[in-house]
């Protein structure tokens, strides 16, 4: 029987994916933070780990080069399963020697069995009854009452996850409000950490029940929340009001996004009109990070002309253009039939976002401020363009 070893401190994303395994074969152990997970993988000796890499105590990415450091753990398999969000942590694991990386978004258990069965070259063998026989067959197909059975623990823990989720909003909205009254910033810092604690267990269980478009909303969510936690010089107007308009959405999102079936996030084409060329880079990078394609245009009367000719699900406008404002170039393109609710976020300088937002939008329907975090600016794309394709979907 091989073993497995998962360090994970959510405790419900642990005993699911202990017992999908336990089902499927395997010995299963479990640690809750690093130091303990490295313990047992010498007591233990692990055929593969599998390894989130935000934990107490002792970092993923310090356990993966723990086990790369030692000659007896050197090519065991470290299979990394966190948020997708959290590209540079991602980046980290890759260098610092991770076999494998999922994503908790958008890896069922049913995919994450058939990875570990990949990465150990496990094809589902068991030993033959047969005396003096050391072959190895294949394990038989799951009989049909069994395949019943995990469809109907799915659709349980499903179940469970979506009547749970009214009470999850009403947690998050009142550990908001206690971050948006709180002036000190230790316990700003306090709170955005709890907010962030809650994002992340709704981000692994939304993927394990497989509703993809609320575990990429969160994990989105939690990626902006740790930023913010890890650099307090980041917590400001525009990405206070960031994170309190992606609660809010979470609450539009748990009322349209629970469908029967698996959502990907939409296809959406984004248009970045921006005078800057580096604004305009920095906008499209962050527009990847949700995996959005984008036209970008310097020139406002050239992106008016594009306007006419094409339909585009998000507009991005720098305020300060020469030759024609954001302000301007969204009251013009409002004028255009195709475009009369296509959502636009104006992007402007911090020290005008206060006096700007409680002014006229010019029929805009959000702001950032420069400069802005990428993953704030990721939070804000995803906000719009899922609520706009959920909208038309009514």
């Amino acid at each position: 029987m091989k073993k497995i070893l998962i360090i994970e401190d959510d405790q419900i994303i642990t005993n699911i994916y202990r017992n999908k395994l336990t089902v499927e074969g395997y010995q299963v152990e479990s640690a809750l933070d690093g130091e303990t997970g490295l313990k047992l993988i010498q007591s233990f000796q692990p055929e593969a780990v599998v390894l989130d890499l935000m934990l107490p105590k002792m970092s993923g990415i310090e356990v993966i080069k723990k086990i790369r450091g030692d000659a007896g753990t050197a090519k065991l398999p470290v299979i990394v399963f966190s948020n997708i969000y959290l590209t540079n942590m991602i980046q980290d694991a890759w260098k610092a020697g991770a076999t494998k990386c999922l994503s908790k978004t958008g890896c069922t258990p049913r995919d994450f069995i058939e990875v570990v069965r990949q990465t150990i070259g496990d094809s589902g063998a068991v030993p033959r009854a047969r005396s003096g026989d050391t072959k190895f067959r294949k394990k038989p197909k799951p009989p049909t009452l069994a395949g019943a059975a995990d469809s109907e623990f799915h659709a349980d823990l499903r179940k469970s996850f979506i009547d749970s989720l009214p009470v999850t909003l009403a947690t998050l909205r009142t550990d908001l409000k206690n971050l948006t009254k709180s002036d000190r910033q230790a316990e700003q810092l306090q709170h955005i950490h709890l907010l962030y604690r809650r994002m992340r267990a709704l981000t692994g269980n939304a993927g394990v029940v497989n509703l993809t478009q609320i575990a990429q909303m969160s994990g989105a969510i939690e990626a902006l929340l740790k930023e913010l936690y890890e650099k307090p010089e980041n917590i400001n107007p525009s990405t206070l009001r960031t994170v309190v308009g992606a609660v809010d959405f979470l609450g539009f999102l748990f009322e349209r996004g629970t469908a029967s079936g698996k959502h990907e996030l939409p296809a959406a084409n984004v248009l970045v009109v921006d005078d800057e060329p580096i604004s305009r880079r920095a906008i499209i990078y962050a527009l990847e990070k949700a995996f959005l394609q984008s036209v970008e245009v310097g020139d406002p009367k050239v992106a008016l002309e594009m306007l006419t000719e094409k339909n585009f699900d998000l507009i991005f406008l720098d305020v300060d253009m020469p030759g024609m404002t954001g302000f301007e170039l969204c009251t013009k393109l409002r004028a255009l039939p195709q475009h009369k609710k296509t959502p636009v976020v104006f992007v402007t300088n911090l020290g005008d976002f206060d006096n700007r937002t409680s002014s006229m939008m010019a029929g805009g329907n959000d702001f950032i401020a420069k400069p802005f975090l990428f993953i704030e600016l990721t939070v804000k794309a995803l906000i719009h363009v899922l609520r706009s394709k959920l909208q038309t979907m009514k």
